[in-house]
């Protein structure tokens, strides 16, 4: 089991937890996220092989102290997160599912309360999932000073030192330094995204630094002072957890006590309200990867300053980013610029609006494209699908079967499905009868005919699927029995 329930977590005095928040779309980095798959499932973003949540989720090793991680994210990610869970060897790992979106204060009131379960002294390290930080040595050490702080009694906000006027980030004043803590310092304020005359004045100052986003705090203290500012916050916490249900692994939330706490920000609810905030500068490589702005800022660059993939040839170009799932994207005489090309989307922009992409994602969004929604590739529990053609009555498929799944028992009204097995062994079932199919070999599937594939062996199935019908959409299944346990309108 990838995930275990709260109970199932070694107890320890004076623990700190990791909690990642996992539940973000990244609309400001389309085409390469999309809503079903956001960008810190994507491996290389930042140039590693690894995905941000990857990066996140092996960032404060046990070897250091620290607990296997609580991860909150929604149930559309559920199986992708419990893939990166897996890849990192981390069976102690809790992932908790959100029923719906309530922004970050009610999901840390949640890690908190969960937190103190096992520890009523423990220390959290809330962090996002999509952020790039290279020294994870120096950054476990930060949260471990930091830690000393939250015991006594503080709420630990990281700030970045900035080396530039980003107007992407919220900006901290920081005020006096903190008694009997070296390097840390009380709050004066909080400030939102500046204009570029504003941030300029603010690098300049000295005294301000980056909102990073990640706290390190005693979860106990936390709870009181939340219970305190905004107690509605807590108790839908401690309500959706008590009545909290477990499900193949995940942690689900109770939906009608947590849809009572009201959707804020922690800096909105705690932060910008408490007495008891602190800031400790946080001086190294740090990107929220927000933006593909930002991605450019951290990437490798040529002596023109571009940053490509390997896959582009740029001449005459400067201070451009490409990226490409296909072969070769060619410039000549462009500068500034960011080229991302996927296989059914490509964005040309100007890197000093790249902020913008998020409004081109909306608009997408509010058309229905599904664009906006999903890749050519879909990811789902049992391994993966690739569309290669699409038309008005038929559509080809390439379907990859992790080794020892299966799909749901499952029909269609509308369409009529054609299965060619091109690697490994496919077991099938159609109706009552039950057969193998080994390379070469295929099978026809009537629609409303009851149907499943599974992949009984030790390597990886594949198979091209020709589906024919007069509606071909991914909502035209019936389950019978699906060892996922999606519910019945969940195409995921």
């Amino acid at each position: 089991m990838n995930a275990s329930s709260n109970a199932d977590r070694q107890p320890k005095a004076g623990t700190i937890v990791p909690v990642i928040l996992s539940g973000g779309s990244g609309t400001r980095l389309w085409p390469m996220s999309r809503t079903m798959f956001p960008k810190q499932f994507i491996k290389g973003l930042d140039g590693h092989e690894t995905s941000l949540l990857g990066a996140a989720l092996r960032r404060l090793p046990s070897s250091k102290g620290f607990t296997a991680p609580l991860i909150l994210t929604n149930a559309d990610y559920r199986f992708l997160v419990e893939e990166e869970v897996t890849s990192a060897g981390l069976a102690g790992a809790t992932i908790v599912l959100e029923p719906i979106q309530r922004n970050t204060a009610p999901a840390i009131a949640v890690a908190a309360v969960m937190a103190m379960a096992d520890d009523p002294d423990a220390v959290i390290a809330v962090m996002p999932s999509d952020q790039a930080i290279p020294d994870a040595a120096r950054f476990a050490d930060a949260v471990l000073a930091a830690a000393d702080v939250a015991r006594t009694g503080r709420h630990v906000l990281f700030a970045i030192t900035p080396d530039s006027p980003h107007t992407g980030y919220g900006y901290i004043r920081r005020g006096r330094p903190l008694a009997g803590a070296t390097g840390v310092f009380e709050v004066d304020e909080f400030l939102e995204k500046p204009l570029l005359e504003k941030a300029t004045a603010y690098v300049a100052d000295g005294g301000y630094a980056w909102n990073s986003g990640i706290f390190v705090l005693h979860a106990a203290t936390f709870v009181a002072d939340l219970d305190a500012l905004s107690p509605d916050i807590v108790a839908a916490a401690r309500a959706s957890v008590t009545a909290a249900t477990h499900d193949l692994g995940f942690v689900r939330l109770d939906p009608e006590a947590f849809a009572r706490s009201p959707g804020i920000s922690v800096d909105y609810a705690v932060m910008e309200k408490t007495k008891l905030a602190a800031v400790m500068p946080l001086d190294i490589a740090w990107s929220d990867v927000g933006s593909w702005s930002s991605l450019w800022n951290i990437s490798p660059k040529d002596d023109c300053g571009n940053a490509g993939d390997g896959r582009a040839i740029l001449t005459d170009s400067t201070g451009c980013l490409i990226r490409s799932a296909r072969p070769v994207v060619a410039t000549i005489g462009v500068h500034d610029l960011v080229i991302v090309d996927t296989p059914d989307a490509l964005l040309v922009a100007d890197r000093g609006r790249a902020q913008e992409v998020g409004k081109l994602a909306a608009l997408l969004k509010s058309q229905q494209r599904r664009e906006s929604e999903q890749h050519i590739v879909s990811h789902r529990p049992w391994g993966h699908f690739e569309t290669l053609s699409l038309g008005d009555r038929f559509q080809v498929k390439r379907l990859h079967v992790k080794p020892g799944a299966k799909l749901s028992l499952q029909m269609h009204h509308h369409r009529s499905e054609h299965w060619v097995v091109v690697q490994g062994t496919a077991k099938v079932t159609v109706g009552e009868t039950e057969q193998l199919l080994r390379e070469n070999e295929s099978v026809y599937i009537v629609a409303t005919q009851w149907h499943r594939l599974e992949n009984p062996g030790k390597v990886p199935l594949e198979l091209i699927e020709v589906q024919i019908g007069t509606y071909l959409g991914e909502d035209d299944i019936i389950r019978s029995d699906d060892v996922y346990n999606r519910a019945p309108s969940e195409t995921k």
